[in-house]
């Protein structure tokens, strides 16, 4: 029997340190929701099925789908859909979306990708979340994740859910809801269970830091954006997976 050298262990151990680099980084994460449409939802951003959809003030799919309507945060009809927001698969594992920007990539490589985050600090530290990037971030940092989360502050474009929920109060512009029951302030369904999940799921935590890596898209949150793309990174355990939506069905 043959046994490595010690230079060929040496290469063979940067070879597994260089890939795992390459899989896993560090990032920081915020939480909003400013119900406009987001960013990879205008056409031509990257190869995608097709771009994200958006919702009427109504939380439907238009008839026909409009890939151009305008956002509602510039006076247009366009929103983002209540099923763009989280949802917990079991105690460790939620799915969502989020605006995102990442270091030395563009939209065209992360609208309708998805990360894999573990987070690495307060009360969710060790849990995991996976994420479709849906939106681009003009004010974050590198690497930083906006998780989409009704009720999760406004930010810089107030005017999208002062339309859509009729004036309803908000919370703080950036952090949005205080409270649990400040959830009763949006509509019942998605909207008020993505809040929820802010309080119950995430423990409310404050900025979590994660280490993220792309994955594969899990179905049920194509069914949900019905944007997906190619991706050959390590496929994700789908089997336990809650389907609230099936392609082709409105919300």
């Amino acid at each position: 029997m043959m046994f490595p050298t010690p230079a060929q262990l040496f290469h063979l151990l940067m070879g597994l340190l260089m890939a795992a680099a390459v899989l896993a980084e560090t990032g920081v994460t915020t939480r909003y929701w400013d119900c406009c449409k987001p960013s990879c939802a205008w056409p031509g951003k990257a190869q995608v099925s097709e771009p994200v959809r958006t919702c009427n003030k109504n939380d439907k799919w238009p008839i026909p789908l409009s890939p151009n309507a305008q956002s509602a945060c510039n006076g247009g009809d366009a929103y983002t859909c209540s099923n763009n927001g989280p949802w917990a698969v079991n105690n460790n594992l939620a799915y969502g979306f989020a605006a995102a920007k990442l270091a030395g990539k563009s939209e065209r490589d992360w609208c309708c990708a998805c990360y894999k985050l573990t987070f690495t600090s307060t009360s969710i530290a060790g849990k995991q979340m996976i994420v479709q990037v849906t939106n681009t971030g003009g004010d974050l940092g590198a690497n930083h994740f906006d998780i989409a989360i009704p009720g999760g502050g406004v930010g810089m474009f107030p005017q999208g859910c002062q339309a859509q929920f009729n004036g309803a109060w908000m919370g703080d512009t950036y952090g949005g809801y205080r409270n649990r029951n400040d959830c009763n302030n949006l509509p019942a369904g998605q909207f008020r269970d993505g809040c929820f999940f802010r309080f119950d799921w995430f423990q409310n935590a404050q900025n979590p830091t994660v280490e993220f890596q792309e994955v594969s898209c899990p179905q049920a949150m194509i069914d949900r954006s019905q944007c997906g793309r190619w991706s050959s990174a390590v496929l994700v355990d789908q089997s336990q997976e809650r389907v609230y939506q099936q392609p082709g069905e409105e919300l």
